[in-house]
């Protein structure tokens, strides 16, 4: 093996090329402006560190993956950081510390980031893929809580989550299959997931009549079974699959009703599936609506092995919809919003965002927020590298995950070059990642 001579040098080498994208997205947005314009409590109205460089350091700094005030230390004398973001000045640690707790302390910024991350996406005309059900598309929007595990630490609003972890306990609104971020709301660990909701669900609801006029379709898990929920989407016009909570709802009684009202399917010697629905009535304003409930039971007297069960056994789940599908279809749209486990890892995982970094609960509220806009920035590059077959990877897939986007185009090596009154990325010509990179910089600029 050869043996490297590590040698210092001048030139400026660059290992984040990708921000130079990141750059182009975010000067589309008005997210600067409205922030500088805000004044901060404690805070001068014209700080020697603008209330915009904060922010789009912090985003720099997601964008790669990382989350901790710290990180930001690297990027002090870095040119490129700076000129890629078009950052003034790049905050010290304490000062993005700093800032991001007086930030925490009102709702604006809040407010900016999510208004400015829906902006963003309607401007870049993302395409927003709908499911079908008949042959009628619709924008799937799936709600879901996500534990986010920060054990042994003494964090404000740390408590013990349904998942036996001590930790926070957000919810998130993810729209259509490649699973854009509308929405999110910070919760401490022990609340449960129904607590809120209904608001959440009206606040979804208007984020997402912003980016598109086609029919929603919402998908709940059974934490969510409440006739409140069930009221607020009938009469926003929103279309749903919720799952039921069975509550002491028995399986032999289900089996009872799914041999009266369903149809029988014997997939194996000994398995019989029982797939069906029943209408129901729901008052709204003195008016009734009609929904269904769809069920599907399944009876088991042999099991796969062939062993003959003395005592037969006995599944069900049942789901609220208003869809006029089949239940087949009801049910394999609802196993799709399983989907949305990977965008909760994306965030937590990928963007390093699962142990928050404050002490403060309304920081890590405000750093959520952040890690969304970041989330739906790189979504935005990984689903534009997609129009075309010019990278790498040849495995066809219909989304692209975060971690590929900042390994394979975040994390690009570059050599910056200022020369004939012009700033220079040059990317080594053996990289295959070049194509692409060059495509996304030019459709994002």
């Amino acid at each position: 093996m050869k043996k490297f001579v590590i040698e210092p040098t001048k030139e400026r080498i660059v290992a984040q090329a990708g921000l130079a994208i990141v750059g182009n997205l975010l000067n589309q947005t008005n997210l600067v402006s409205r922030l500088n314009a805000y004044k901060l409590p404690e805070i001068s109205r014209y700080p020697a560190c603008s209330n915009g460089d904060v922010a789009k350091s912090y985003i720099g700094l997601l964008c790669q993956g990382k989350s901790d005030y710290d990180n930001i230390e690297t990027f002090r004398d870095d040119a490129f950081f700076a000129l890629a973001l078009d950052i003034q000045r790049v905050p010290s640690s304490p000062t993005l510390r700093q800032r991001l707790d007086q930030a925490a302390l009102v709702e604006k910024w809040k407010t900016i980031l999510h208004e400015e991350s829906l902006d963003l996406i309607r401007h870049t005309n993302a395409e927003i893929s709908p499911v079908y059900a008949k042959d009628k598309p619709y924008i799937p929007v799936d709600l879901d809580v996500s534990p986010f595990d920060n054990s042994k630490t003494k964090k404000e609003g740390v408590e013990r989550t349904y998942k036996g972890c001590d930790g926070y306990a957000p919810m998130f609104a993810y729209m259509g299959q490649e699973g854009y971020c509308l929405h999110v709301e910070m919760r401490k660990g022990s609340v449960h997931c129904q607590k809120g909701t209904p608001n959440f669900i009206q606040e979804t609801i208007q984020s997402a009549r912003k980016l598109t006029d086609q029919p929603l379709l919402f998908r709940l898990d059974s934490g969510n079974d409440s006739r409140d929920n069930l009221i607020i989407l009938l009469e926003n016009h929103a279309s749903f699959i919720i799952k039921r909570n069975p509550r002491k709802e028995k399986a032999e009684d289900w089996l009872n009703i799914a041999r009266k009202y369903g149809i029988c399917c014997e997939e194996r010697e000994g398995k019989k599936v029982y797939l069906g629905s029943i209408p129901e009535t729901i008052q709204i304003k003195d008016q009734e609506r009609s929904i269904r409930k769809v069920f599907k039971v399944t009876e088991r007297t042999i099991s796969r092995d062939g062993q003959i069960f003395l005592i037969p056994e006995y599944e069900f789940e049942t789901y609220w919809t208003d869809l006029e599908v089949p239940p087949h279809v009801v049910i394999s749209l609802y196993h799709n919003h399983g989907t949305c486990e990977q965008f909760h890892s994306e965030i937590k995982s990928e963007l390093d965002l699962e142990r928050l970094p404050s002490g403060k609960y309304e920081t890590n509220g405000l750093v959520l927020h952040f890690g969304v806009f970041a989330y739906n920035l790189l979504r935005l590059i990984g689903q534009e590298s997609l129009k075309k077959q010019d990278t790498p990877l040849k495995k066809k897939t219909t989304r692209r995950r975060i971690r590929t986007v900042i390994q394979n185009m975040i994390t690009l090596a570059s050599k910056l070059v200022f020369r004939g009154r012009q700033w220079k990325l040059k990317v080594a010509e053996t990289n295959k990642w070049l194509p692409v990179f060059t495509r996304l910089y030019q459709a994002f600029y």
